[in-house]
């Protein structure tokens, strides 16, 4: 897709406190609680948060999900530069298909999980976090310079909107042209969306079945405006952050910063499927990442349920027989399960012990100098239906 296929260009420029996103004055006119997240004003939650999550699981949510970086890489050798600057293969990726993978410092250590859609033969569009959009333009870049490739930072060019829940493409048919019933999981090409040309995407990070829509940013407020009016039928309900990130711990989808980090490789995640180690030539992190791959597992990602309703937080250790024997990356209430969930690195040996049903009694989480018991559960804790 090109520059243009989206519409106006639009910078915030520079400015005191948190950036506004284009849609920050209708989360202001929703009542939202706003939240400063990764240096971006963001809504929180509008109302009841746990009313917001079961809406997605139900019917619908509307996400505001413009603080996601946007990053291009163009030129004849843009697939030759990715497949050197991230885990994945790219050259074998078709136009219009877009791939989960990360970039990895040259220790195999994850500086971050991404998706890099191929918008055509010779242009991606590299969607990074937000918290690490910029480094991660600035690791393109330098990654890219032996490549016939350019970098560009596009952030400020684009509104990011998802519809994501079992409703959402009763919802997005209302208002497109496209059609949605061709459009696979993790695929996206240019479409109309309430009179504005985007890039519309299959893609989403709650679990569900969804869509995220990269419009320019003057189109933001239209777009979210039809859909709300779209999905009132429907059940759709505007979701903040908070019950998105109980809806990615349910799916048992990893958060940098919890889950992955500099200090993790994608093995350590239980994510070795996104390192393509026999991909032609050379990439960052080869090296390290070919040694982990035979080495023995130095912890694993575990899910765990707790028999309380007290809820383990990140940071809190986990317990094997009273000793510390992990730490919890991600916790809270699941409101579909009804019971408090956690995902944590184990000691591999604990967690082999525990799937074999020997942890009644011996597993267990600190929560607040209060030892409560923990199951061992397989991830994710939650799959839609089929």
């Amino acid at each position: 897709m090109t520059d243009a296929a989206i519409g106006d260009s639009a910078s915030t420029g520079p400015a005191a406190g948190p950036r506004r996103t284009p849609l920050t004055h209708v989360h202001e006119a929703l009542g939202a609680t706003l939240t400063d997240f990764a240096g971006w004003l963001m809504p929180l939650r509008y109302g009841s948060e746990t009313a917001e999550h079961r809406a997605v699981r139900g019917a619908a949510g509307l996400f505001d999900l413009s603080h996601m970086g946007e990053v291009t890489v163009a030129g004849p050798g843009a697939a030759e530069a990715l497949d050197y600057a991230l885990t994945g293969s790219f050259a074998n990726l078709a136009p219009g298909r877009a791939r989960y993978t990360m970039i990895c410092a040259p220790d195999g250590g994850v500086l971050d999980d991404l998706i890099a859609y191929r918008l055509s033969d010779a242009e991606f569009l590299v969607v990074p976090n937000a918290s690490n959009a910029v480094e991660v333009a600035r690791q393109l870049t330098e990654r890219a310079a032996g490549f016939d490739a350019k970098v560009t930072d596009r952030t400020s060019d684009y509104a990011l909107i998802a519809v994501q829940g079992p409703r959402a493409a009763d919802i997005l048919a209302a208002v497109t042209d496209a059609r949605l019933g061709e459009l696979k999981y993790y695929a996206s090409y240019p479409a109309t969306v309430a009179g504005a040309r985007v890039l519309l995407a299959r893609t989403g990070y709650t679990g569900e079945d969804g869509f995220e829509i990269f419009a320019g940013p003057g189109d933001a407020e239209g777009i979210w405006t039809t859909l709300t009016a779209a999905g009132t039928e429907h059940g759709l309900v505007p979701a903040g952050l908070a019950a998105r990130d109980t809806l990615r711990l349910e799916a048992g989808m990893p958060l940098y910063g919890n889950e992955l980090g500099p200090d993790m490789t994608p093995y350590d995640a239980g994510l070795g499927r996104v390192v393509k180690l026999d991909k032609p030539g050379d990439f960052v992190g080869r090296d390290a990442l070919a040694a982990r791959a035979g080495a023995a597992a130095r912890r694993v990602l575990a899910g765990l349920t707790l028999q309380s309703r007290r809820v383990p937080r990140h940071g809190y250790p986990v317990l094997w027989d009273g000793q510390p024997a992990g730490t919890v990356t991600s916790g809270a209430p699941s409101p579909t399960l009804g019971v408090p969930i956690a995902m944590a690195y184990v000691r591999p040996e604990v967690g082999e012990q525990a799937a074999a049903g020997d942890g009644a009694g011996r597993l267990a989480v600190d929560v607040r100098g209060r030892a409560e018991p923990a199951t061992l559960v397989p991830l994710p804790f939650y799959k839609r239906p089929a």
